[in-house]
């Protein structure tokens, strides 16, 4: 049995799921709304406030995706809740980044801006205080949708292993290389 797939998940107080033709899951809470579509082998059980999730058998597909919608809905009753937070700095001389609502304007060294339009599901703020470096916080209740948008951020410039120049999320670790060395 899949370790995974067979935890509960207790909802909060405030939270709706409702499983609607076609195996369409809705969850619903203070932060907002998200649907899943789910597999029709995989079914949903709701009883006073614990959600489980059960496969019919032990065949390979099954066992995969029983863990796998388990940790969806996980995602998504922790995401109507109390959201997801990704924070980005960009580490480099003269980078830089604003935004006007939804239409994030960075400068990351290249000879023009770059306009990233970010989806009206999640909020965008940035923040740049002198002497450090600007960060992007990104906010939302779709978990899946945040680490898209942040993923994609990043590859505009992506930080470097000699210096770490580039965007990096806060607190990463970057594996640093050694410069060349001077000949005598």
């Amino acid at each position: 049995m899949s370790r995974i797939g067979k935890a509960p998940i207790k909802l909060p107080a405030g939270v709706e799921v409702k499983v609607s033709n076609g195996n369409v899951v809705t969850v619903k809470g203070p932060k907002g709304e998200l649907q899943q579509p789910m597999d029709a082998d995989i079914s949903i059980n709701i009883d006073g406030g614990i959600l489980t999730v059960t496969r019919p058998t032990d065949q390979k597909r099954h066992k995969a995706l029983h863990g796998l919608y388990r940790s969806l809905l996980n995602n998504m009753v922790t995401g109507v809740t109390t959201g997801y937070k990704v924070q980005q700095e960009l580490v480099g001389v003269g980078y830089k980044a604003t935004n006007d609502g939804n239409i994030l304007d960075l400068t990351l060294g290249y000879s023009h801006h770059i306009y990233f339009e970010i989806p009206k599901e999640l909020k965008v703020k940035t923040e740049q205080e002198k002497g450090k470096n600007p960060i992007i916080t990104l906010e939302g209740c779709d978990k899946q949708l945040i680490g898209q948008v942040a993923a994609k951020i990043r590859s505009l410039r992506k930080p470097e292993p000699y210096k770490g120049k580039g965007i990096k999320f806060v607190g990463e670790q970057l594996r640093r290389k050694a410069g060349k060395t001077a000949s005598k």
